[in-house]
């Protein structure tokens, strides 16, 4: 049997991130240019296998400078490091308690990260297209993958956090066979 293979649906899927900013508040922010390769049975969650590649130029805090200051040397090194890559290793637990362990390459380091999640479930929509969800996160530390950038606050404390939040909200499709739509 052909492993089915699932389309990102981008207007409903999100990859975000969060970090402390100041040692008071916290920084959101997202990628909105990204590639997804997902195939596997979702009614089986152990079969699935995953490679996404998130393009950094696509970072997204609503802030146009800090983006820019995010993508440069300082920081992510876009022009070196044009991508962030994970790709799954395993997936096990239940529906209600996902554990996704991939390989995640930020500016060219390879470290195993574990996202903790839950299954949305499968349907079919109403174009006849099967469709599954799922959310999941996990926090890295941003100094393990040279992301080192930093700035010492006069009262105390640096500008931003170690700990890097990732979050992942997923909705893929399968497109009906060919075979099913000329019946």
């Amino acid at each position: 049997m052909e492993e089915q293979k699932w389309t990102v649906d981008k207007v409903h899927s999100s990859i975000e991130f969060s970090i402390r900013h100041m040692m008071i508040s916290t920084v959101r922010g997202k990628f909105t240019d990204y590639d997804a390769e997902i195939t596997g049975n979702p009614d089986d969650l152990k079969s699935m296998k995953a490679k996404f590649v998130i393009k950094v130029t696509s970072i997204n805090t609503g802030e146009p400078d800090r983006d820019n200051h995010l993508r440069s040397d300082d920081i992510m090194a876009m022009s070196k490091y044009p991508t962030i890559t994970f790709v799954t290793k395993k997936i096990s637990g239940t529906p209600d308690d996902l554990t996704i362990t991939g390989d995640l390459t930020i500016k060219g380091i390879t470290k195993e990260v574990t996202f903790k999640g839950e299954y949305g479930g499968k349907l079919k929509d109403p174009y006849g297209n099967q469709r599954f969800g799922l959310t999941a996160s996990a926090a890295i530390n941003r100094s393990d993958f040279n992301v080192k950038w930093n700035m010492v606050l006069e009262g105390g404390g640096v500008m931003l956090g170690e700990k890097v939040n990732l979050f992942l909200q997923l909705e893929a499709f399968a497109p009906i066979a060919q075979k099913e739509v000329a019946q």
